[in-house]
């Protein structure tokens, strides 16, 4: 598998010109950089103006290896050929390299450049990306990849504290002003001499998709881009390797969720969750994206009004702030009839309480990072236990307890920084057997529980909390007004008719149905319609891959599983016996619907039958996907086992005249799903099929 790295943008706030003048400090040799054995130059050219100098070089570095790996490798130095084209009319600096040494081998490449700041020309930007594939080393190749970019990402802040050092010498020298490049007079025998200029072609960029763009595209090619000290100040310190994770992630939901993309905070806990590992953490979110958009949690804090039982008996509120300017969360369980709210507000109630309650602390957590100045990324939660006894053990409760920490799990991770857990009765290990399970690792690594009054004193919430956060409750000195909870009184339990609509509030996330299609296998809905002209509909979003969409008819019915009316335990209903034209017949032509887009469209019958909605995944040509940005993502994904494309749909029969002969409200609705799907709508441009698909 290719390794990859790409950098955030690096700002030196320093004329183009001068960081110029320290970047050449550094050749041939570099004392500041231990692996840099030294350069030598293979050619030199410049443009007949001089505004471009294109310089070429073999570079040799010491190879930082363990002593048996080089003894088998049989070399302590590796050759690198770096390709420079400084352009000073552009004030750009492109530089490649690659490998020689191992070069049948191992496939080692860099790009990097120095450009102008857009918005503060005095200021200069350094990118850098690179790619490492080892496809044979003497079956160290594992081994070889950690070691190699264990290395590398090593050195990266080591070239950036080279520069600076360099920056500082020259200004030490006086040289802290050079003049910005002008033409010079042309003369005859210099065009001549250019026309045969040695730099030798072989040694271009191999392609467009690993290339640098000109400096003149990038100003429209880049978009939004992360910079080094924005992710210090606002992100938090990061290693080289888990900003490259963070740029890398970022810029794949920049290409695929052409609308609203989550904060660069929400994206960062899902990496941090999965130790960022980039394949894992982009699961989990696209997980998560696909679950905020079926239940409209976008919105929730400008909808969600909780219950008058929930504001009177929920004893949970917000309490200033921690000692590290975390949010505080007060929660007294222990005073809380868990029983009584949920048979006064039903548990899809309560859940959307505890969801509100997380959306709420991430912006809390915003608020604070601007209030002090630093990165807050989670928040700190203070669980009073104190009046917990067997009734909280109630086997309904319990269950709807492990379902709301299993959503909360998956879809705010890495958001609480530390539980502190007091007066923790006997029955608590109770408890803590049944919910820990479902309790992250890393989660439970931030858990402080202390027994009876232990809390108090040196070691207790004085070290996490100042002495006026302390509530009252608790010994401090701050009045809380957090809510005390109590037994709700049985008047205001929900009926039977309010539990049913209660109920329907929970089944309303059935609406939409999530599917895996499988190459090979494709997924396919079931719609009977028994007679005259109806409207089928459909609505639906692509969560990973690429699929085709197809509508087809058959006159006869297919062979169902008892166990799932409509579908197939495979996804599969078209008999494999059928011939098409002859068993069942296209009534709409296919439809390539990309990774991230929302779709949504209708179909009026003509005949009487089953009419059948596919979802199969679709392969482009190789050759067309080897020039796609993320191909080796792609790749992986098509070798690997298991699910390959994901979806979420929602489809319906109704009768045409429900339209009035109409289909223009079916093709300008607006996607069901949340504000995502709807910026996603304005951005790109729409896509009709036949008058009746249209991708949103």
């Amino acid at each position: 598998m290719v390794q990859k790295y790409q950098s955030p943008v690096r700002v030196y706030k320093y004329p183009f010109e001068l960081v110029m003048a320290a970047y050449e400090k550094r050749f041939p040799t570099c004392p500041l950089i231990p692996v840099f054995l030294g350069s030598e130059v293979l050619s030199e050219c410049r443009s007949a103006d001089g505004a471009v100098h294109t310089v070429e070089r073999s570079c040799r570095l010491r190879v930082d290896a363990p002593r048996l790996l080089r003894k088998i490798a049989g070399v302590e130095h590796v050759v690198f050929i770096q390709r420079n084209v400084l352009n000073w009319r552009e004030r750009t600096l492109l530089i490649d390299a690659h490998n020689e040494t191992f070069a049948s081998r191992v496939t080692v490449k860099e790009h990097c450049r120095y450009t102008v700041h857009p918005e503060n020309e005095d200021w200069t930007c350094f990118e850098q990306s690179a790619s490492l594939d080892v496809r044979s080393f003497f079956g160290f190749e594992s081994t070889l990849e950690k070691i190699a970019m264990k290395q590398y990402t090593a050195n990266v802040k080591r070239g950036k504290e080279v520069i600076e050092h360099y920056l500082s010498e020259l200004i030490s020298q006086g040289a802290s002003h050079i003049p910005r490049w002008t033409p010079a007079p042309v003369r005859e025998a210099d065009v001549r001499s250019q026309l045969v200029c040695p730099c030798p072609s072989s040694l271009e960029t191999d392609g467009p998709s690993d290339a640098p763009a000109p400096a003149s595209e990038m100003a429209t090619a880049d978009g939004d881009k992360l910079d080094a000290d924005y992710i210090e100040r606002c992100l938090g310190h990061l290693s080289p390797m888990q900003e490259s994770c963070l740029v890398q992630l970022r810029r794949w939901l920049q290409e695929t969720h052409k609308g609203k993309i989550p904060k660069d905070e929400h994206i960062l806990r899902f990496l941090r969750a999965r130790d960022f590992h980039l394949d894992k953490a982009r699961d989990m979110l696209c997980q998560s994206l696909s679950w905020r958009k079926q239940h409209q949690v976008d919105l929730l804090l400008q909808t969600w009004r909780p219950p008058a039982p929930l504001q009177e008996f929920y004893a949970g509120g917000w309490h200033y702030q921690d000692i590290d300017g975390r949010p505080l969360y007060i929660l007294r369980l222990g005073q809380m009839d868990t029983k009584g709210l949920m048979k006064a507000v039903g548990e899809e109630a309560l859940l959307q309480h505890v969801l509100s309650v997380n959306e709420e602390g991430q912006k809390r957590c915003e608020g604070n990072t601007r209030q002090f100045g630093r990165p807050i990324s989670s928040w700190t939660c203070l669980l009073d236990l104190e009046g917990l006894n067997m009734r909280h053990l109630w086997r309904p409760g319990v269950k709807a307890l492990l379902r709301m920490i299993e959503v909360v799990e998956d879809n705010y991770p890495e958001t609480l920084g530390r539980l502190l857990i007091v007066r923790a009765p006997r029955v608590f290990p109770v408890l803590w057997t049944l919910v820990s399970p479902f309790i992250n690792e890393n989660t439970r690594r931030k858990f402080l529980i202390y027994s009876g009054s232990n809390y108090q004193g040196p070691g207790g919430l004085v070290d996490y909390l100042d002495k006026d956060v302390i509530p009252d409750f608790l010994g401090g000195e701050s009045v809380c007004n957090v809510p005390e909870g109590g037994m709700v009184p049985k008047s205001l339990y929900l009926t039977e008719e309010e539990q049913e609509q209660a109920d329907q509030l929970r089944q309303w996330s059935e609406t939409y149905h999530s599917a895996s299609v499988l190459r090979g296998s494709p997924h396919e809905v079931a719609m009977e319609i028994p007679e005259g002209e109806s409207v089928i509909t459909w609505d639906f979003d692509i969560l990973r891959g690429d699929v085709v969409f197809s509508l087809y008819h058959a006159k006869q019915a297919p062979k169902l599983s008892p166990q799932e009316p409509g579908v197939r335990a495979s996804g599969q209903l078209i008999d494999k016996n059928w011939i098409l034209g002859v068993d069942y017949s296209r009534v709409e032509a296919p439809l390539i619907c990309r990774e991230g887009q929302s779709i949504q469209g209708s179909h009026v019958t003509q005949w009487p039958g089953v009419y059948l909605l596919q979802w199969q995944i679709h392969s482009p040509p190789e050759s067309v996907a080897c020039s796609l940005p993320g191909v080796d993502d792609v790749l992986t994904a098509l070798h690997s086992p298991g699910p390959k494309c994901k979806l979420l749909y929602y489809c319906e029969v109704l009768a045409s005249e429900d339209f009035r002969g109409s289909m223009s409200s079916l093709e300008s609705c607006a996607s069901r799903f949340s504000q995502l799907s709807a910026t996603t709508t304005s951005s790109s441009s729409g896509q009709s099929h036949s008058g009746s698909m249209v991708s949103r």
